[in-house]
């Protein structure tokens, strides 16, 4: 289980408050769709879990173990065990969509992999079936620098699922995506969750947020305006975002 408890983060140097206590449980297998008006505290959440910002008040406990109170064993977990996809997603674009696949983010490879790109056959077969799987086969020996902005996003979301993630904090994955692309990641990630008990935590529309989440928390100012299982929104609930 993920528990978030108080989570406080401001910004700048006025320190403008952005996430305003904050808290959050998480269980194995939930697909969990944020959603909020533009400045709401979507994307500032998913970088803290991530701990690319520094929280300035609050807990954050991952089965049990205290993540802050030990900054490096703590970041090291997460970024072993969690992916954090962003709408443009970190790839080498001097390598081959595969090789980004295989090779994974730092902190989830051997050094001595992410420099010399070796690997196994039986990881390469195991890249390229998730590939097909999100319909980009035929672009997995090019190199990313000649892949779309979607094509990417869904590169990033195969390296994750190569590379076992539990947990996938994912910032409008489908961002910039045809409907039919939309709908197989959003299956994807679906599959995942139900499948494999992963958690995801994804910043979506609320109309893919109505249909694929289990469970949908709506920010507004940086509090919690409601946490549902996944349904349709109400006019009342609409209308708080």
């Amino acid at each position: 289980m993920i528990r978030i408890q108080h989570l406080t983060k401001s910004v700048g140097v006025d320190k403008i408050p952005v996430l305003k206590g904050v808290s959050l449980d998480f269980q194995r297998g939930e697909m969990i769709a944020l959603v909020g008006a533009s400045g709401s505290g979507k994307s500032t959440l998913l970088r803290c879990l991530a701990l690319k910002e520094k929280w300035d008040q609050g807990s954050f406990a991952v089965d049990g173990t205290d993540i802050l109170k030990d900054p490096f064993a703590g970041k090291r977990k997460i970024r072993r065990e969690w992916a954090y996809l962003e709408q443009n997603p970190q790839l080498n674009l001097n390598r081959t969509a595969l090789k980004n696949v295989l090779i994974g983010q730092a902190g989830q490879t051997p050094l001595w992999r992410m420099a010399t790109g070796m690997v196994r056959s039986d990881d390469y077969m195991g890249a390229m079936d998730v590939i097909e799987q999100l319909g980009l086969l035929e672009k997995a020996h090019d190199k990313c620098e000649k892949l779309s902005g979607g094509e990417r996003q869904r590169i990033a979301i195969a390296r994750a699922l190569v590379h076992g993630a539990k947990v996938i904090l994912a910032d409008e994955p489908v961002i910039g995506l045809d409907p039919k692309s939309q709908e197989s990641v959003m299956e994807t990630l679906k599959k995942l969750c139900e499948e494999e008990r992963a958690t995801v935590l994804t910043v979506i529309p609320i109309e893919l947020a109505e249909r694929y989440a289990t469970r949908i928390v709506a920010l507004s100012g940086g509090e919690i305006a409601f946490d549902i299982s996944g349904r349709r929104l109400t006019v009342r609930e609409r209308n708080m975002l």
